[in-house]
């Protein structure tokens, strides 16, 4: 479908989709510096604490396979409302309650809200954009404001902590900026919903869709990433806690360095997308993680404190190129029902990597390094399907068949 809408409306639309991201990623990555507060609160132990993260990762899972389909039978802006609206009044009962079950409900009613309106923003994304080249280039500035927010969300938390606020107004904060974001969102135009006639939209459908190979094989692909990523934000900190080298510095600020570059090289990734090989780029990047990994296994603790943070730059690219390739393999109508699959596989990841990590590390002594080899096998994987997917291109077909049917019309 072509794109009939003035400029002015259309870089209102996508400030919004920034921005969107931007609020969601200040909660859900500021969960890293909320779950000590809570232990101490509650006196619980680090796997009842880390429900704090699992929780809300199930819940994104759940709500991205079940309720993909509503981006497209209601529309796009009536799912991203829809969604924001939950997020809001969930977000807000944060300050009515203290008791750690009460907060845990509550997260996990917030995944589903970012679940559904996340899906009606992704789905949109197609809708805004004129060629798949310029939706993988769109999706990383996306999440590159995904990233802004991943570094803004903790840096609130620390600071209220440090003024003695409650860190449960971070909550408040975001529930204020989505409150704008509706209105902003009902006064724009967005485009017509680009549902075809006749066509049955349900959770069945989004079910039939993972046996689809492009969508089962991109959501692998993203699951595999997430699991490479999520060792960083979640147990990084524990491998090197305690180092005293020569490069403490780095050590001390090894997660907001790791955050920075990601956030950075997204937006580096917006430019790189629209100018080369995604396919190219795509192997390049995961082959350097992987070299990030094994050197932070076999060089060291010096290796690893800095590779590990490094290793940020170059993931940069990845899951945003993943995550829109998936997408332009299928028409627009169905963009809903395929951004909830790969994020369920992506919450998946997120829940589920770690989760293995501490189980490994847990069965060797409690030595984070052993969770790191999983990971590190993670990484390996994720790369061989990189090759794989330069050498084969199967996608080339299909995208140029959609660039075709659904962007040049």
């Amino acid at each position: 479908m072509p794109i009939k809408m003035q400029n002015g409306n259309l870089k209102t639309i996508k400030w919004l989709t920034y921005m969107m991201f931007l609020m969601f990623a200040m909660t859900t990555d500021a969960v890293g510096v909320i779950i000590p507060e809570v232990m101490k609160t509650f006196h619980l132990s680090m796997t009842a604490a880390g429900l704090l993260h699992y929780g809300p990762m199930t819940a994104i899972a759940l709500g991205g396979i079940f309720f993909g389909f509503l981006a497209d039978k209601l529309g796009r802006k009536k799912t991203i409302i829809i969604g924001l609206l939950l997020f809001v009044v969930n977000s807000y009962l944060f300050v009515v309650g203290n008791a750690f079950a009460f907060f845990l409900t509550l997260m996990m009613i917030s995944g589903v809200a970012i679940a559904i309106f996340k899906i009606g923003a992704l789905a949109l994304i197609g809708d805004i954009t004129k060629s798949t080249k310029e939706h993988t280039s769109t999706m990383n500035n996306v999440e590159g404001f995904f990233g802004v927010g991943a570094i803004i969300g903790p840096f609130i938390v620390s600071y209220f902590l440090t003024q003695g606020v409650d860190w449960k107004w971070l909550y408040v904060v975001a529930a204020s900026l989505c409150i704008v974001l509706i209105i902003l969102a009902q006064i724009v135009k967005y485009p017509d919903n680009p549902k075809k006639t006749g066509e049955v939209i349900n959770m069945k459908r989004t079910f039939a869709m993972i046996k689809d190979p492009y969508a089962f094989g991109f959501s692998m692909g993203a699951f595999l990433y997430v699991s490479v990523e999520a060792a960083i934000y979640v147990w990084m900190p524990t491998l090197i806690k305690g180092y005293d080298g020569s490069l403490l510095f780095i050590a001390t600020y090894a997660l907001p360095i790791f955050f920075i570059l990601r956030a950075g090289g997204r937006f580096l990734g917006a430019w790189m997308m629209s100018r080369f090989n995604w396919a190219v780029v795509l192997s390049l990047f995961s082959f350097i993680i992987l070299i990030c990994f094994l050197g932070s296994m076999l060089l060291g603790m010096e290796a690893t404190v800095f590779l590990l943070p490094l290793s940020g730059l170059f993931m940069s690219v990845i899951y945003p190129t993943i995550n829109s390739k998936g997408i332009s393999c299928f028409p627009k109508s169905s963009h809903g029902a395929v951004a909830g699959v790969i994020l369920f596989f992506t919450a998946g990841g997120a829940a589920i990597g770690p989760l293995a990590m501490g189980a490994v590390s847990d069965a060797f002594g409690s030595d984070a390094k052993y969770g790191f080899m999983l990971a590190t096998v993670f990484a390996a994987v994720l790369f061989l399907g990189a090759i794989y997917n330069l050498v084969s291109d199967p996608t080339k077909k299909r995208l140029q068949e959609l660039e075709l049917s659904e962007y040049q019309q």
